[in-house]
């Protein structure tokens, strides 16, 4: 593999991705970028909000267009949304700018991070357990298939995976 500086950080919600990218950011004296927080920051208005304006697609259009600015900066860590990994371009240009990596989590760890969270409108629609097997049916062998690491949070401290994706980043050429 070819020298990558850049850090991207995919999976399902509630993995860990914008705690993981925090920590990994100050570890490794990168800058943070979420980018569902840049979106709601460009849009001047919340996910919910964008969902029931312009639906999924107009928020998936607005991803793939930060998703592409994002990744052409360097020294980041970028956490992305769940679905981000969708897009065919949003794939492209995480692979070929930096390494992936895929914070694996399960269900039952899912159903328990995102309890109280309702700004996920994907989560609104009521039977989160199925919404979630569902996406992740959908979702994981896409973040398989894009992923340079697949790391578990389910069991892990932050620090841990942090340490682990550090470790792995000093193993490559």
């Amino acid at each position: 593999m070819q020298q990558k500086s850049n850090l991207y950080l995919v999976g399902p919600m509630g993995a860990g991705k914008t705690t993981i990218g925090r920590h990994l950011a100050k570890a490794m004296g990168y800058e943070f970028f979420d980018s569902d927080a840049v979106i709601v920051d460009n849009a001047g208005a919340d996910i919910p909000w964008i969902f029931d304006i312009e639906g999924e697609s107009g928020f998936r259009q607005r991803e793939e267009q930060v998703i592409d600015q994002l990744t052409l900066k360097k020294g980041v860590v970028l956490a992305t949304g769940g679905g981000a990994i969708l897009s065919e371009d949003n794939r492209k240009n995480l692979r070929s700018r930096g390494v992936v990596v895929y914070l694996q989590t399960s269900i039952r760890f899912q159903l328990y991070r995102t309890q109280k969270d309702s700004n996920r409108p994907l989560l609104q629609q009521g039977g989160r357990k199925k919404v979630l097997t569902d996406l992740l049916a959908l979702r994981g062998p896409l973040y398989e298939q894009t992923a340079d690491l697949i790391v578990s949070t389910d069991k892990s401290s932050p620090k841990n995976i942090v340490q682990a994706i550090i470790t792995f980043m000093e193993t490559q050429p």
